[in-house]
This record gives C-alpha cells, sequence and structure tokens, in this order.
C-alpha cells in the first residue's frame, strides 16, 4: 500500500456516479429484472477506462472502477455467492426490512424519515421481494471477479495511475440484510459468508490490487437497534471483527482498506455512534489502513481521539476530508486544514485524504449530482497540494493528470 512518503496522497470510497447508458441496465439488474448481459459486458470495460480517465485527469492518486458494474455495493454478491435466493413477500415484511425501520434514527426524527420508508414498501406495481439464505454459502463469482480485475488493470496502466483498489462487502454486511433458513446459528451463516468472500479478497489481492471491504453495518448496528447499550454493541462487534479477521486470514495487512461508516448520508444523524466507543474496536481489525467519516459536522470534531491511541507503525488512516452528506464543495482551504490536524495528531506518511462515504452507492442514488461529485473530489486535490505545500514545503502535485 503506497503511503504519503513525499506529498499527501488522496483517494475516495468507492461508488461514483455511473455513465448515463449504463444507469437503464443497473436500475433494471437492482429491480430484479433480466437484462441484456452480452450488451452490458461489451459496454463494461470502457465504462471502467471513462471513470479511471476521469478520477487520474481531476487528480486522485488511488483509484477503483467506481463499482460501475454494480447496481449496488453489496447486493452484487448475490450473483457471485450460492445459497441464496429471492422471493416475493407482503409489503408488511418490505417495510420492517427497510434499513431505517425502527431505528434510533427514525424515532428521533420520524417526520424527516416517514416519506422514504413509506416510499420503500410501495402500495403500487409488484409485489416487494427479499432475499433469503436457503442452502449452503459459497462462491462462483471467479470469472466475474477475473472480468472485473482485467478492466481495471486495462485502465490503470493506460492512465498511469498510483495504485488500484477494488472495494468488496463484508461477510457482516451481507448477513444481517439477508435472514438465515439454512445454518443452525447465525455465527455458522456469517463465518459461512466470510470463507466464501474470502476467495474474492484473495483474488484482488493476488492480482495486483488492494482490496477494501466495505462494513458499514460494523457500525450502524448500533442505530438500527434501539435495544442496545454501547457494552452490548461492543460485545457484538467484537464478534463481528473475529468474523472479518477469519475472512482476511493469511492476506497481508498492507494489501488491505477497511471502510466503515454510518450508513446515512444526508439526515439529522443525532444517533451515531461516537469515535471513542468504537476507536479500539476499529485497531483489532487486521488491515493496513482504516477510511472512516471525519469530515461531516457530526464526525468532524473527533479527529483529536486519534491523540490518544498508539497506532501500529504499519497502519495508515483515510479520513474523510470531504463529505458526500451535503451538496456544498468544501473549500480546498478547509480541506487542506482537515488533512494538516490528521497529519499533525498521526504524522504525514501515516494518512491518505479521502471521503466519508460514497458517493453513489446505489446506482439510483439521487443525492448528489454528478458535476457537484467531481467538483467535491476536485476540492479534495487541491486541498491536499495546499496542504503538501505546507507540510513537505513541496509543489504537492497530484495525480498522473496534475
Amino acid at each position: 500500500m503506497k503511503r504519503s512518503i513525499d506529498r499527501i496522497l488522496t483517494t475516495h470510497v468507492g461508488s461514483l456516479p455511473r455513465p448515463d447508458d449504463m444507469l437503464g441496465i443497473l436500475q433494471a439488474r437492482l429491480a430484479g429484472r433480466v437484462v441484456d448481459e452480452e450488451a452490458f459486458g461489451k459496454r463494461l470495460p470502457s465504462a471502467v477506462a471513462e471513470l479511471v480517465a476521469q478520477q487520474a485527469h481531476t487528480g486522485i492518486d488511488v483509484v477503483d472502477d467506481g463499482e460501475v458494474g454494480r447496481a449496488h455495493f453489496v447486493s452484487y454478491v448475490e450473483q457471485r455467492l450460492t445459497g441464496f435466493e429471492t422471493r416475493e413477500v407482503s409489503r408488511e415484511e418490505a417495510a420492517q426490512a427497510f434499513y431505517l425501520a425502527g431505528s434510533r434514527e427514525f424515532q428521533a426524527f420520524p417526520e424527516y424519515y416517514l416519506p422514504e420508508e413509506t416510499a420503500a414498501p410501495s402500495t403500487g406495481g409488484p409485489a416487494p421481494r427479499e432475499t433469503f439464505c436457503a442452502g449452503p454459502v459459497s462462491y462462483r463469482g471467479q470469472e466475474q471477479i477475473q472480468r472485473d480485475i482485467a478492466n481495471l488493470r486495462a485502465a490503470a496502466e493506460a492512465t498511469g495511475v498510483a495504485e488500484a483498489f477494488f472495494p468488496a462487502a463484508a461477510p457482516n454486511q451481507i448477513a444481517y440484510k439477508r435472514r438465515n433458513e439454512y445454518y443452525r446459528t447465525e455465527d455458522e451463516y456469517e463465518t459461512a459468508i466470510a470463507d466464501a468472500l474470502r476467495e474474492e479478497y484473495r483474488a484482488i489481492v493476488e492480482a495486483g490490487f488492494l482490496v477494501q471491504v466495505d462494513d458499514p453495518q460494523l457500525l450502524t448496528q448500533w442505530t438500527r437497534d434501539p435495544t442496545m447499550t454501547v457494552a452490548d454493541w461492543r460485545r457484538w462487534a467484537g464478534r463481528h471483527v473475529e468474523i472479518l479477521n477469519h475472512a482476511l486470514r493469511g492476506i497481508p495487512r498492507d494489501r488491505v482498506r477497511l471502510h466503515t461508516c454510518y450508513s446515512i448520508s444526508a439526515g439529522p444523524r443525532v444517533s451515531d455512534l461516537e469515535l471513542k466507543d468504537v476507536i479500539d474496536v476499529l485497531l483489532k481489525i487486521d488491515v493496513g489502513a482504516l477510511s472512516f467519516e471525519a469530515a461531516n459536522s457530526r464526525h468532524e470534531h473527533e479527529w483529536k481521539l486519534w491523540e490518544s491511541v498508539k497506532l501500529p507503525s504499519d497502519l495508515v488512516l483515510i479520513p474523510g476530508v470531504v463529505t458526500p452528506s451535503n451538496v456544498m464543495v468544501e473549500h480546498p482551504e478547509l480541506v487542506a486544514q482537515r488533512i494538516e490536524r490528521f497529519a499533525g495528531v498521526v504524522g504525514r506518511d501515516h494518512m491518505i485524504a479521502g471521503v466519508d462515504c460514497g458517493f453513489a452507492s446505489t446506482v439510483h442514488s439521487l443525492e448528489m449530482h454528478p458535476r457537484i461529485v467531481w467538483a467535491k473530489l476536485a476540492a479534495l486535490v487541491e486541498g491536499a497540494r495546499i496542504a503538501s505545500r505546507r507540510l513537505w514545503g513541496s509543489s504537492g502535485e497530484t495525480g498522473p493528470g496534475r
């Protein structure tokens, strides 16, 4: 994993706005409709090349494929794992499965979230569908991951970017919303998912890329379950970290990033766990880099907490210094100040400038116009250049296009 040796490197979380002509196919896939897989396969390499080139032109150092071939940052695995089936459920069951139903956040601000919840199990159109585990889980996505690797390799080589990564879902992220009807216990179920996903993690790393394990559920479980105390969450999280480390066994730490967040971009967010309660849990995960929220107004103040912990010598922090939680484009000077705070606490070579969360984790996301996304990433790059000049006394040039 490259480090900020002579300037602050830049990256992001993974999902980016997809090209317009890919949206229809991906939206159909997300809805469970049949799509033209041949046309999709023909378009995918050039779509990846376009997104990688745009990242490089913007000045992002550590890039990915923008998850351009995925309709959702988690549901893509249903095509790569055996044991799952999707079937119709009642509208009442669909309402209960809505990701904020019954959560602390919904209870605190029902007036804000109610329109979204009532829209989820729509009273019109086809019956809602949910995915269940109905058999043994194993990995069957070898052909798909090798296709993705080939596409990203070609695009990265063409642009000369510093490094590239693949986002990949965490075991916990798969298990929490896909009801187990096969395994004897939830631990057995999640461990089976971990063993299957390990094949994807290894394939990515063996191909020479970084793997970024995406686990928003690790922090969001607290918000979703109002019965939990902080002590309850810490016990629950400790077990899930053990299972994640089981999935990562034998994979070099310096080839793995972890991203976690709170699963809500725009919202009051008063029920987010505080970093002081989770920081030691995060440090137990066997990864070489931690990507987390640090730019939005619920978490920006938490940078000072990193003064109180001793980081492993091989750990890199990837704090968000721009955020998808609002559409305002950050001033580059503010981005630079955020970077300098972390560099002053953990050391400039122990940080990479990142983003709080993905910009389009679901393909039909309407939270932010693509032009604003790229403006925010440009502000990230410019802020890193400003910070680099002050931290190294250098030009702080970033990316092959800068």
